[in-house]
Formats: structure tokens, C-alpha cells, sequence
């Protein structure tokens, strides 16, 4: 392309263009808000593991947003049980922001090296309730000494308000009081946030979209 404009945006230009992911691009194609709300708890992510030098995420999908952790931690490896999201990440690999993608269903075993952090968001709701135990158990596994996990989910008050879409598979939301309880089970330390729309606060967590609960000091 022959950029013929102001010469500081020629670089625009040459830019080779990004190609959305499979998740991201339905957003995109239906409801272009949902990226400032995904992109808001992956900042969050982003702010809580600046410096980190392994970093995991449990239930990645399409990894498209995960490129704002790569942005202020040294190494990010991302899991899924889906294989056709790994083929998808690793098909638009970016040499520019390598990424460690791998088939691997939390549930049936931890990883064999353990993070600095690991993050999961929208996965514990399709979590069945008799599963969520070993879901963070196997986290835990997964986690070093002085590592922190964060976890968030839609609120159970929300799924009043949501879409079918996103509604599909969620059969374990919670309060936030409830999601605070499971996780001192497996850690000792746990700072509870909320966020509506892309605004993160502590205020009243039933009125709250989204939980994220940020755990610290695991038990296991």
C-alpha cells in the first residue's frame, strides 16, 4: 500500500493487519461493546501481574486479549481443552508476541511446572459444582509458593440481564459472597473486586456484574 496522507501515519499503513480471533471476531460481527469488557478484566490481569515472569491462563479461548498480559509479564502460557482454540492461536501466532499455547483440560491434571500467577475468566461458571474443587486444586498444583490466582466470573444476579449466548453452559455463577467462601478454602489470603460493564470497583457486590476474586497463600 502507497500511503499518500500526513507522513506520521505511514506507519499505519505498513502495519501487517491482525486477523481477530475466533471469540473476538464474534464480538466484533454482534455486540463490538463486549471487547471494552473484555479488555477491561484483562488490563486488571495485566496491572495485577505486572513483572511476573511465568504467567498461565486456565481457559483461555481465543487468547485474543491475552496479549495485554504478554504486555507486562515475561512469559504467558495459555491452556484450553478446546482443541480447535489452541489451532486457532497457534495459526495466528505473532512472532513479535510468542505465546505457549497447549491442549489441556485443568481437570484432569496440573501442569507440570508451576507459575508466578495464573489467571482464569468465564470458565469456573461451566465448571459442574462437583468438579470446582479439583478445577482449584489443580490450580493450586499448578502454582508456586508465593504465587497469586485470580478468578473471575459473572455474578449469579447478573444472568438475569445476560444474553442467551452468554447465558449457554453457565451451570456454577455465584454471589460474590459465595465465591469469596470457595476460595479460602484454598487459599489463605483472598481480596475481593467487582466490576459492571468495564468499571472496576468494591462497592455492593450483589449489584455487580462481574466477581473477581484475587487469591493469595495457597493452602494446598
Amino acid at each position: 500500500m502507497t500511503y499518500q496522507g500526513e507522513q506520521q501515519y505511514e506507519i499505519f499503513a505498513e502495519n501487517k493487519r491482525t486477523e481477530l480471533g475466533m471469540m473476538r471476531n464474534h464480538d466484533w460481527q454482534t455486540d463490538p461493546r463486549r471487547f471494552a469488557f473484555t479488555f477491561a478484566r484483562y488490563k486488571f490481569i495485566s496491572k495485577m501481574f505486572q513483572n511476573y515472569d511465568q504467567v498461565l491462563e486456565v481457559g483461555c479461548g481465543d487468547a485474543f486479549a491475552t496479549r495485554l498480559i504478554q504486555q507486562t509479564t515475561k512469559q504467558v502460557t495459555v491452556i484450553d481443552f478446546d482443541p480447535t482454540f489452541i489451532a486457532d492461536i497457534q495459526r495466528r501466532q505473532n512472532p513479535t508476541w510468542p505465546l505457549t499455547a497447549i491442549q489441556h483440560n485443568i481437570l484432569d491434571q496440573p501442569l507440570d511446572k508451576q507459575f508466578d500467577g495464573i489467571f482464569s475468566l468465564d470458565v469456573l461458571e461451566h465448571i459442574d459444582p462437583t468438579e470446582e474443587h479439583k478445577f482449584l486444586t489443580n490450580i493450586c498444583k499448578s502454582l508456586k509458593p508465593t504465587g497469586t490466582t485470580i478468578i473471575g466470573m459473572p455474578s449469579v444476579e447478573s444472568q438475569t440481564y445476560a444474553s442467551q449466548l452468554s447465558k449457554e453452559g453457565h451451570i456454577n455463577c455465584k454471589t460474590g459472597d459465595d465465591l469469596r467462601d470457595l476460595m479460602y478454602q484454598h487459599f489463605n489470603s483472598v481480596f475481593m473486586f467487582s466490576m459492571n460493564d468495564e468499571t472496576l470497583h468494591t462497592g455492593f457486590m450483589p449489584m455487580s456484574h462481574y466477581l473477581l476474586a484475587v487469591c493469595c497463600h495457597k493452602k494446598a
